[in-house]
């Protein structure tokens, strides 16, 4: 394209382009026009795709060790700001565009070659990688997240940091629980609410996580006052949107008892104060408001068409794991 119909492609002005072109790899897009060009990126064919890959590799974006490419303390800025992006895409469930950040880096770098902040950058990749695999949900990507984080932990371990090397052993739990093994789940989590390396919060979701576990083993009443002391915590620490979270939790465990009013009390208190601005997040109140609704012949139908929005938002943004909860949920109705 020439510089005018490459501008009108992408939005911008033409001189923005023509500084482009004549500082090269000297410029630095800002983060909403960064954002245009990884678009663009993305939707681009496989073969455009292949040709920048390519470019990038001839260019100056690293120098050669051992035949890799080690990256430059230029390129490991880039790096950190797409990881940043790949933050944002996790949360929005653009797993498209998430992958294919991810890959522009660990395709194409070898841990050998990093320096210490190169290996931390790669440890970051591995994680956010593992996050992707995880929210996707299915059992084959539940076992790859597992071998991701298993690896971004040896990195930490390596590195000395183990606020991250304990956070992953979090992941980790919740990759247990997620594949059905709920018991093992809890005892990991347990281990974890007392543990110094990971942040209040972190803790406190851990605490609120065996009562989840808990829940799905069907020890419901146990789970209820682990719950609880969970959503005190929230409320001390001044966290609304865990705090939230713990009240949907509670809806439904106070539904495995048979005490519909609780249930229905504490999942509007979770909807009225969570944001729940992610596609995930409106899936999981969802679900769970319908499996309340559907517990009680008198709001069923109301159930079902709520069930019915979350699998169609589910099946939109690729929810695998969330889509078998809900078939889980429509099944365990239908029978009963």
């Amino acid at each position: 394209m020439s510089v005018r119909t490459y501008a009108a492609h992408l939005g911008v002005g033409i001189r923005t382009v023509s500084k482009w072109e004549k500082f090269g790899t000297d410029t630095c897009p800002y983060p909403d026009t960064q954002a245009i060009l990884d678009t663009a990126l993305a939707r681009a064919d496989a073969t455009a795709q292949a040709r920048f890959e390519q470019l990038l590799a001839q260019g100056s974006l690293g120098r050669r060790q051992n035949g890799t490419q080690s990256p430059a303390i230029a390129d490991q800025e880039t790096w950190a700001e797409d990881l940043e992006r790949i933050v944002v895409c996790l949360d929005r469930q653009d797993f498209a565009f998430a992958a294919t950040l991810l890959e522009r880096w660990l395709g194409r770098i070898q841990p050998p070659n990093l320096d210490h902040r190169g290996l931390y950058l790669y440890g970051r990749s591995l994680v956010l990688s593992g996050d992707l695999r995880r929210l996707q949900g299915t059992l084959q990507d539940l076992m790859t997240a597992k071998r991701l984080y298993t690896d971004a932990h040896n990195v930490f371990t390596e590195l000395g940091i183990p606020r991250r090397a304990a956070q992953i052993e979090l992941s980790l739990a919740v990759v247990t629980e997620m594949a059905g093994r709920h018991t093992i789940a809890a005892t990991r989590y347990q281990l974890l609410t007392d543990d110094e390396r990971l942040g209040s919060a972190d803790r406190a979701r851990a605490l609120l996580w065996i009562g989840t576990a808990l829940a799905k083993d069907g020890s419901n009443e146990f789970a209820i006052q682990v719950m609880q002391r969970a959503a005190e915590w929230f409320e001390e620490l001044d966290e609304p949107e865990d705090w939230a979270t713990a009240q949907q939790k509670l809806a439904l465990a106070h539904r495995g008892v048979g005490d519909l009013t609780q249930a229905l009390a504490y999942i509007d208190t979770a909807r009225s104060n969570g944001r729940f601005e992610t596609p995930l997040q409106r899936v999981q109140i969802e679900t769970a408001h319908a499996h309340v609704l559907l517990t009680d012949p008198a709001t069923r139908s109301a159930g079902y068409t709520v069930l019915d929005q979350a699998s169609d938002i589910a099946t939109r943004y690729g929810l695998k794991h969330q889509l078998r909860s809900i078939k889980t949920v429509r099944n365990s109705e239908e029978y009963t």
